[in-house]
């Protein structure tokens, strides 16, 4: 009865969530509250510390909360990583809330925390939400962390030598992202209110001359952007904040609307393997408390409907002849190459998101003849399980392996550009010839 009764003190102290900006002591116990409330539903721990020694702490909520488990996507929201943009630091602290109260009662909720491993990070910059000592709606120097720095422009770049020196919270970051099989992903930030989605950056490989910056998958990622507009309560009329700027559908490229270097985003997609998108939540950067009811009613649907997405497309297992995973595989859609290429990890698991449609995957193990397997992809997000394709490969024993690194940080689009370069002189130079040859018959 004592163990019972602890419990529910536990649960209503976790549940007792107000409409009002947390600090970090209060962010911290409450995270901890959840946990103790919740120890086989949830799993609190940090992934490093801020410059001047705050946790970056993370809540994980799935049925395996503690470690990733064969076919569970991981899936993650990321916030507050502009210190003076808060709207995403509190009503992530309200989604927590809703997925851990709505467990077991509610079965959509359910199902997804059962198929889902979701790791939420309220703030990455704890020390530029502790500088805005007075809310602003549109700049304070708490945007940048302790060092001056701003960590959405810290990531190493795809197109250019980023010359930033890596924070704290971007290494912690980038850690995080390189020991875990994250899928999707999507960081929240305040100033507008759009959906933004890679490239950010770009080159003439990626089309930047047109004013748009296409990644290989940019058909995913619109669909990804429109998902959490259309399910906002706003967002999706795409007026933006004021005259000057609309969004058609409450989505843009992100350089589009404008360019960016060293950009979180961006690097998720090229080195993480995992499709980002960033959430522009409110007009004002620093809003009242008393807007954040309002804030979490008008987000709390579309946070939802995007998690679902990370059940997209296809996954899989790579094997080899004696059933055994083959880690750093190669496993794309043809057609859609990544400038990085996708792998398999540790446990030969591959994760693609990929719209509903027939395509052929392609699984290269270095060394061997490739497998080419064409799937049927159907929308499975309801079903909360991507199509599954496993690959054997029976010419591969145990004692053969790949061990391909993963690839530089390197501008690596940069590379394609001058290839790309290159090939024009000598493609000009082919059609004079023939015109001339033309011309002399």
């Amino acid at each position: 009865d004592a163990v019972g009764i602890l419990i529910l003190c536990l649960a209503s102290v976790a549940a007792a969530l107000e409409f009002k900006y947390h600090h970090t002591k209060e962010l911290e116990e409450y995270l901890k509250g959840v946990h103790a409330a919740y120890p086989s539903l949830t799993h609190l721990h940090s992934i490093g510390r801020s410059v001047e020694g705050r946790d970056l702490w993370v809540l994980v909520l799935g049925r395996f909360p503690t470690h990733h488990k064969i076919g569970i996507p991981e899936f993650k929201y990321v916030a507050n990583m502009h210190g003076d943009e808060t709207v995403g630091r509190e009503i992530l602290l309200h989604l927590i809330d809703f997925l851990v109260t709505s467990y077991g009662r509610d079965p959509v909720i359910t199902r997804l925390l059962n198929n889902t491993r979701v790791h939420i990070m309220p703030t990455m910059n704890p020390d530029g939400f502790e500088a805005t000592k007075v809310p602003d709606c549109y700049y304070t120097r708490g945007r940048y962390n302790r060092n001056g720095e701003d960590l959405n422009r810290n990531f190493p770049d795809a197109f250019e030598n980023n010359s930033a020196n890596i924070q704290p919270e971007t290494r912690a970051v980038m850690d995080w992202i390189k020991n875990e099989t994250f899928v999707l992903s999507a960081n929240l930030h305040g100033g507008a209110l759009v959906a933004s989605y890679t490239f950010d950056n770009g080159n003439l490989v990626t089309g930047s001359l047109e004013g748009y910056s296409r990644s290989p998958d940019d058909d995913v990622f619109i669909h990804l952007a429109k998902t959490y507009s259309s399910n906002h309560a706003s967002m999706y009329k795409g007026t933006g904040c004021d005259n000057r700027q609309t969004f058609p559908e409450g989505i843009t490229n992100g350089y589009s609307w404008y360019q960016l270097e060293g950009g979180m985003q961006d690097y998720n997609y090229v080195w993480g393997q995992c499709f980002e998108i960033t959430l522009e939540l409110s007009c004002c950067k620093y809003p009242p408390a008393e807007q954040l009811e309002n804030f979490w009613r008008d987000n709390k649907v579309a946070l939802v409907e995007y998690i679902k997405q990370v059940h997209l497309g296809v996954k899989g297992q790579v094997t080899d002849k004696n059933g055994n995973p083959i880690p750093n595989t190669i496993v794309e859609a043809k057609g859609r190459p990544h400038v990085c290429p996708y792998r398999t990890n540790e446990q030969g698991e591959y994760f693609l998101l990929l719209l509903p449609g027939t395509y052929v995957i392609n699984a290269t193990v270095p060394g061997f003849k490739s497998m080419l397997k064409t799937v049927e992809i159907p929308d499975n997000t309801g079903s909360f399980s991507a199509l599954k394709q496993d690959f054997s490969f029976s010419e591969v024993s145990d004692q053969i392996r790949s061990r391909v690194a993963s690839c530089p940080k390197t501008p690596l689009y940069q590379e394609l550009a001058r290839a790309s370069a290159a090939v024009k002189p000598t493609v000009h130079i082919l059609v004079l010839m023939t015109i001339m040859l033309v011309i002399l018959k």
